[in-house]
C-alpha cells in the first residue's frame, strides 16, 4: 500500500515494523524508555508517558514538569479522545507577560500523566516514570546544543532564581545529575498528581512564583483539572484527521486541510502555493480558536495567481513530540512543552524544574488575558485514520506545527507518497511575511514567480520541525522519525 510502499528505499529514516509496539520521539533515550514499557506489557500510553518523562529530564529547555502535555489517544474499536493537560492563568493574575513570574500558567503535564495512566495505562505510573527517574538520578552527558541554549538564556535563568542549578555550571559533555527532579518523579510515582499539586511540591511552586512577583496560589493548583473530550475531525480524501479542540490551535490545521481537500484546477500552480495561502489565511483566526468547530464553516480564500503574503504565523521553535502504537491497536500522538526555551525561566530549586511561560500565548480579542483562563495553545498533534489503520503525527515548531503537518498529510494522503519519503522531503514555513524554504525544494522556483518572498535555508534548519510518527497499518505497529533534530524511532 502507498503508506508503506518501498519505505526502506529512504536514504534517511525507514519505516520500522514492530510486533509488540512502536514509538517515535524527540530523543533516542525517550524512545528506549517507551520500548521498555512495551516489552514489560505496557500500552501505547504507558510508552507515551515514559518517553515524555525522559524528555522532561534530558530536554529541560523544551519541556518539563513545569509545562503542559496535549495528546490524542485512539483505542481500537473506540472513538479518538483528546487530552488537554494545559493549565489556566492564576485566579489572582494581574497582568499576563511573555516572560518571568507573570507569564506562568498552572503546569498541566503531571495531572495529564495521571489521567492518561488511569484511563489507558496497563502499568503503574511509577513504572512508567522509572526510566526518567534513573536518568535524572544517575545523570547524562550534557549535549552541546543544550549547553549553547543555557548560555543563550543565562541572564533569564539567573533572573528566575536558577543561579544554583548545576546545569548553569556545566560544559558540554559533563554529566548533568538532577537529584531534586529524581525525587519529584518518585513522589509522583508514589502519590500520583498529589505529589505535585499538593504538599511540599506545591508549596515550592507557589513560593518560587511569588518570589518573582507572580500570583500563582495553592488554590490554582488545587483547582486544576485535565480537559478530556472529543477531538475536532475533518475529512481529507479517504481519511479522517483528528486534531486537538480548543484551546489548542489544531482547528487551524483542520481549516487548512479542509480547504486543501477542495477540488481545484491548479494548472502549473504547485499545491504548496495553495497550502501556504491556506495556512496564512487560517492563522488570521488564531485569536478565535475558542470557537472550535464553528470555524470550519469559514471558507479560506486562495489566489492561485499571486501570493497573498498576509504576514504568516510567529516564530517560536520549541516543544518535543512523542507518538506511540501497540499491538492491540492503541495509537497516541502527543506534544510536551514549556513554551519558550526554559519557559518563564522561573526556577524551583526544591524540584529542579523551570516553569512555563504559556501566558505569553494570550493575544487579543477572544484570546485576551483573564484570570483563570487558558490561552490559545500552539501544541497541535494529529491522528489520521483510514481503512488501513491509524497514524499519529506531531512536530515541534509552535506555529510551524500546523504547516509541517499539513505538508506531511498532503504528501501521504493526496500524492500517495510513503511515510518515509513524505517526512524526509524538503519543507516550507511561512513566517512574518517571508517564506522559509529548505534548499532543494522542487517547487521553490515556481513559488518565487508567484510572488512568495523566499528565504532559502539549509536542509534541517530547526524551523522546519522534527516529525514523530507511529501507528498501526493493517494491524502492524509502525514508526518512522524525521532525520531533522534528534528524533528517533524504535519497535519491539
Amino acid at each position: 500500500m502507498p503508506l508503506l510502499a518501498d519505505s526502506f528505499s529512504s536514504p534517511v529514516r525507514p519505516v520500522l515494523e514492530g510486533r509488540l509496539g512502536a514509538i517515535s520521539a524527540a530523543h533516542p533515550l525517550a524512545v528506549a524508555a517507551g520500548q521498555e514499557m512495551l516489552v514489560a506489557g505496557g500500552s501505547a500510553v504507558d510508552a507515551l508517558i515514559a518517553a515524555q518523562a525522559v524528555l522532561c529530564v534530558v530536554a529541560p529547555d523544551a519541556c518539563g514538569l513545569g509545562g503542559d502535555v496535549l495528546a490524542l489517544v485512539h483505542e481500537h474499536g473506540h472513538d479518538c479522545v483528546a487530552v488537554n493537560g494545559a493549565g489556566a492563568a492564576p485566579f489572582a493574575m494581574r497582568v499576563a507577560s511573555a516572560d518571568g513570574a507573570d507569564s506562568i500558567t498552572v503546569p498541566g503535564i503531571v495531572d495529564g500523566w495521571g489521567q492518561l495512566n488511569s484511563r489507558w495505562g496497563r502499568l503503574p505510573l511509577a513504572t512508567a516514570l522509572a526510566p526518567a527517574l534513573r536518568i535524572a538520578r544517575d545523570g547524562f552527558p550534557l549535549p552541546a546544543p543544550l549547553a549553547i541554549t543555557v548560555a543563550t538564556h543565562r541572564a533569564r535563568l539567573l533572573r528566575g532564581g536558577a543561579g544554583a542549578w548545576p546545569l548553569l555550571s556545566l560544559a558540554a559533555g559533563e554529566r548533568f545529575v538532577q537529584p531534586a527532579l529524581a525525587h519529584l518523579l518518585g513522589e509522583i510515582g508514589d502519590r500520583g498528581a498529589d505529589g505535585f499539586y499538593r504538599g511540599s511540591a506545591a508549596a515550592a511552586l507557589v513560593a518560587a512564583v511569588r518570589a518573582g512577583g507572580g500570583s500563582l496560589a495553592h488554590e490554582d493548583l488545587a483547582a486544576h483539572a485535565t480537559d478530556i473530550r472529543a477531538p475536532l475531525t475533518v475529512r481529507f480524501g479517504n481519511v479522517r484527521v483528528a486534531v486537538q479542540p480548543p484551546m489548542a490551535q489544531g482547528v487551524l490545521l483542520a481549516m487548512a486541510l479542509q480547504g486543501l481537500a477542495k477540488p481545484r484546477d491548479l494548472g502549473d500552480v504547485p499545491i504548496d502555493h495553495v497550502g501556504i495561502e491556506l495556512t496564512e489565511a487560517a492563522f488570521e483566526y488564531r485569536s478565535r480558536v475558542g470557537e472550535g468547530a464553528a470555524l470550519l464553516t469559514h471558507d479560506l480564500s486562495v489566489n492561485l495567481e499571486r501570493a497573498g503574503r498576509k504576514g504568516g504565523p510567529r516564530a517560536y521553535l520549541h516543544t518535543a513530540g512523542v507518538a506511540t502504537a501497540d499491538a492491540q491497536g492503541m495509537v497516541a500522538s502527543s506534544l510536551v512543552s514549556v513554551f519558550d526555551d526554559f519557559g518563564s525561566c522561573v526556577f524551583v530549586p526544591e524540584l529542579g524544574i523551570t516553569l512555563n511561560n504559556r501566558a505569553g500565548g494570550f493575544t487579543d480579542g477572544a484570546n485576551s488575558a483573564a484570570p483563570g483562563k487558558r490561552p490559545v495553545h500552539t501544541l497541535a498533534p494529529a491522528l489520521v485514520t483510514g481503512r488501513h489503520g491509524t497514524v499519529a503525527l506531531a512536530t515541534p515548531g509552535a506555529d510551524g506545527q500546523v504547516q509541517t503537518l499539513l505538508q506531511i498529510i498532503e504528501r501521504v494522503f493526496r500524492r500517495n507518497e510513503d511515510l518515509a519519503t513524505a517526512i524526509a522531503a524538503p519543507r516550507w514555513r511561512s513566517e512574518g511575511g517571508a517564506l522559509l524554504i529548505e534548499q532543494g525544494h522542487a517547487a521553490a522556483e515556481r513559488l518565487a514567480t508567484l510572488g512568495h518572498q523566499l528565504q532559502v535555508l539549509k536542509p534541517g534548519d530547526v524551523r522546519f520541525g522534527a516529525v514523530v510518527c507511529a501507528g498501526t497499518i493493517d494491524g502492524v505497529p509502525i514508526a518512522v522519525s524525521d532525520w531533522r533534530r534528534h528524533t528517533w524511532s524504535g519497535v519491539t
